[in-house]
């Protein structure tokens, strides 16, 4: 048994309600600095292309769906728009739990987004709750099984459709490479999310397995490559007829999958003459609230579907 007053608090990026929010969204992600009018319209763009990012409504079903699952309370908050951190810790509070069990949706860990979920999280957090804080879990089992379970099929089809076996590009957002340099995991995580993933493919050799960066930031300085378009261009020189994009660093659907894969590499890998697929984002599979509750129920030591009384 737990204490009675333990909750889940899942961590997410967040994102504008519309593209109209943008330059205010922005300020959060740049913590106030200025952005270039370039930037800024290209950005809105982007949102009013898609319409709307569903990563705060899918998120906020993930919570759903993980209280059913767990048998315990689960809050969510965002650290760049609504609800922000901050609203859901003072709902806690409110709801008079002390015990604080923090998963970042972000399973590689990076100073980038781990790191700032956490300052985020110990900035507004009150000084009588105590929280355990999930550093990272990209190679826990369950959560390989769910991405694998969108891959196969998709795999499969794809392969049927050329008459070959398909390669599969896995993708992660990418992060300036002064990060890596300062030791940071999330480059050799990322990648050891995708070989688990691919593994679990029966027929999908070694060979045929990519990885890529992916959404490159628009500011000044190296970013960790190689990008989608340079490993399909080297997809097509080596005679393959299509692809499959496979987004492991995601964890739902969201601008950079919706508009950076289903826009802009479709598009791109049209060009080049290669027939294109993206496996479908984890939203709220099954597996992956099984996932997420296997993983919070270690952390805390209770079984899945247990009650909080």
């Amino acid at each position: 048994m737990i204490p009675q007053k333990t909750v889940v608090l899942l961590l997410a990026h967040g994102s504008p309600d519309s593209a109209a929010d943008v330059p205010e969204f922005m300020k959060y992600i740049t913590g106030g600095r200025p952005v270039p009018d370039t930037v800024m319209e290209e950005v809105q763009h982007r949102y009013a292309l898609i319409g709307k990012s569903p990563l705060t409504e899918i998120t906020l079903e993930q919570g759903e769906n993980l209280q059913r699952e767990l048998g315990l309370p689960v809050y969510v908050g965002m650290r760049n728009w609504k609800p922000f951190i901050s609203e859901a810790v003072q709902k806690i509070a409110q709801s008079g739990a002390d015990q604080v069990l923090a998963i970042c949706l972000a399973p590689q860990n990076s100073s980038t987004s781990v790191g700032l979920y956490r300052r985020a999280l110990s900035e507004v957090l009150n000084p009588e709750m105590t929280v355990q804080f999930v550093e990272e879990w990209h190679d826990h089992p369950l959560l390989v099984q769910a991405f694998a379970e969108r891959l196969e099929p998709v795999w499969q089809q794809a392969s049927e459709t050329v008459g070959e076996p398909v390669p599969v590009i896995f993708t992660a957002h990418s992060v300036p490479t002064r990060t890596i340099q300062a030791g940071d995991p999330y480059e050799r995580q990322t990648k050891e999310t995708a070989r688990l993933v691919g593994e679990k493919i029966r027929g999908l050799l070694p060979d045929l397995r990519h990885f890529a960066f992916q959404s490159q930031g628009m500011s000044g300085g190296p970013w960790l490559g190689p990008t989608v378009e340079q490993v399909i261009l080297d997809l097509k020189a080596k005679g393959h007829k299509g692809v499959i994009v496979d987004p492991i660093g995601f964890l739902c659907d969201h601008i950079e999958v919706l508009y950076d894969v289903d826009v802009v590499f479709k598009e791109f890998a049209a060009e080049q003459g290669l027939q294109f697929w993206r496996t479908e984002s984890l939203n709220n599979s099954p597996a992956f609230i099984a996932a997420l509750a296997a993983l919070a129920s270690s952390q805390l030591g209770v079984v899945s579907g247990s009650s909080a009384s």
